[in-house]
């Protein structure tokens, strides 16, 4: 069974805004108590964070279909609705996440950080929000805006200050278990090393961590062995360590060769030619081993390469070699770039930004996108004539049918608002009538100014008493 995983493909959904609520205050003797609708609830996000106690994507391998809560719908009596609340994925130190394409859309380094995958959709507004001085008591309510989501790629880079690189049974799992408190399972068998291993070395006051990238075989940055899955492991060490193999049983092998081919998989690869290189010939406790060592030390050296004589087995040259790894580790530390303080960027809009365009298409359809078109179009009820007027009201506030006229388009013309795939079509007119002017002026409701059942009774039933008292009245008996 799988127990280590480092590249999945996660479906994410975040939560829908609840809708607002249209209802009307009502008790005894006030059956028109003004709008008392709540808003709607903000759905869920979902939110990748860094954890140092996760070190695989492997729960995401299992249950790739992730989906933050809705937020609930408002209710009457100003009583708003719940938030969605946020799902938290907790993802290993080191992972990238990027989209379809494969661009990169973070890149997670750092116990705690967080990435925001899918943004909860708004509330809707209820009616007692929309009411104004004008529009006293609303009959509709905004709708809640559905939450993004789609297909994202989490992958894993081990984050260490070394990365021990060598063919299959070269003995990189035995050096780190004896450099480290690391355990690896160790084997003479080629593909022992299934997972990155991590372990943490102390060298004096420097402390580091060093990885064993498992698979490297000629071919390996083509997709052969196990290596183009891990070589990606390698990108965020500091110095690269070869650990060549000097008592291997292979006739149709060497030290150099080895070191050739892995060097030549890695410049294929591509990104790693300003890391600094460490040779470490293994296995010198082996009689064979330490002769081999000592013919081939001079090329190595000659080379450029720094060269160390270790023994996982009988614990040789390892003081060494943790030593020398600590001072250059320690140097690719102080040449890095001091971390600053994140500076706030204020982008304002230019003056003459309206937030939306229009452009006309080959079909002589005129398409407005933009932001708050899209928004409004989203959060309206097609289904209440009142709430398309508002929707009406807005778009012709904030200039749309003046863009539209400069655009070129008539009267009758096709306009939509919104993507080719979800978009609101419908036939223009200029300043058209949506349904709130059947209750009166635009923003006025002539329910407040109608009299109430119960008063208008009151007063029919004072007049015809006092018009029976005036009867009465002028009534002459003698006439």
């Amino acid at each position: 069974m799988t127990t280590f995983v480092d590249r999945v493909e996660l479906h994410v959904a975040a939560g829908n805004g609840g809708h607002g609520c249209a209802s009307v205050h009502r008790e005894k003797f006030k059956p028109l108590g003004g709008p008392d609708g709540g808003n709607g609830g903000r759905g869920g996000d979902v939110v990748l964070v860094v954890d140092q106690s996760v070190t695989t994507l492997l729960d995401y391998h299992h249950v790739p279909h992730r989906r933050a809560t809705n937020g609930k719908p408002g209710e009457g009596g100003n009583r708003s609705g719940k938030d969605g609340q946020d799902l938290v994925l907790p993802v290993p130190d080191g992972t990238v996440v990027l989209d379809k394409s494969g661009e990169v859309l973070a890149d997670l380094v750092g116990h705690g950080t967080t990435y925001v995958a899918a943004q909860g959709g708004r509330g809707g507004l209820g009616n007692a929000a929309l009411a104004s001085a004008r529009r006293k008591a609303p009959g509709f309510a905004l709708l809640g805006e559905p939450g993004t989501g789609g297909d994202i790629v989490l992958e894993l880079k081990t984050v260490a200050d070394v990365a021990l690189v060598g063919y299959p049974s070269a003995g990189k799992s035995s050096l780190i278990s004896v450099l480290s408190a690391a355990r690896p399972k160790i084997a003479d068998y080629p593909f022992t090393t299934l997972v990155p291993n991590l372990g943490v070395v102390t060298a004096g006051s420097t402390v580091f961590t060093v990885a064993d990238v498992p698979g490297l075989i000629p071919g390996a940055s083509q997709g052969r062995g196990l290596g183009l899955e891990f070589l990606r492991h390698v990108e965020r060490c500091s110095v690269l360590v070869h650990v060549l193999d000097t008592a291997t049983l292979e006739s149709d092998r060497d030290p150099l060769s080895d070191l050739d081919i892995i060097e030549e998989e890695l410049k294929q690869y591509g990104g790693l030619d300003d890391r600094p290189r460490v040779v470490v010939l293994n296995k010198v406790d082996i009689p064979d081993g330490r002769e081999l060592a000592e013919m081939i030390r001079p090329d190595l050296q000659a080379r450029g390469y720094r060269v160390f004589e270790a023994s996982a087995v009988a614990h040789i040259g390892l003081k060494e070699l943790s030593f020398a790894l600590a001072e250059i580790v320690a140097a690719a530390r102080a040449a890095r770039p001091k971390e600053e303080a994140t500076r706030v960027v204020i982008r304002p809009k230019a003056v003459d930004d309206a937030g939306f365009r229009v452009t006309l298409e080959d079909d002589g359809l005129y398409r407005v996108r933009g932001e708050k078109p899209e928004r409004w179009v989203r959060q309206t009820d097609f289904n209440n004539d009142e709430a398309v007027g508002y929707l009406a009201d807005r778009l012709n506030r904030l200039g749309v049918e003046d863009e539209l006229l400069k655009a070129g388009a008539r009267p009758g013309d096709g306009v939509a608002i919104g993507p080719e795939e979800n978009a609101v079509v419908f036939d223009w007119e200029p300043s058209m009538a949506a349904g709130a002017e059947m209750l009166g002026r635009r923003g006025e409701d002539h329910r407040f100014d109608a009299p109430r059942p119960a008063s208008q009774r009151r007063r029919d039933r004072d007049a015809e008493r006092d018009e029976a008292a005036r009867e009465y009245r002028d009534f002459d008996p003698f006439d």
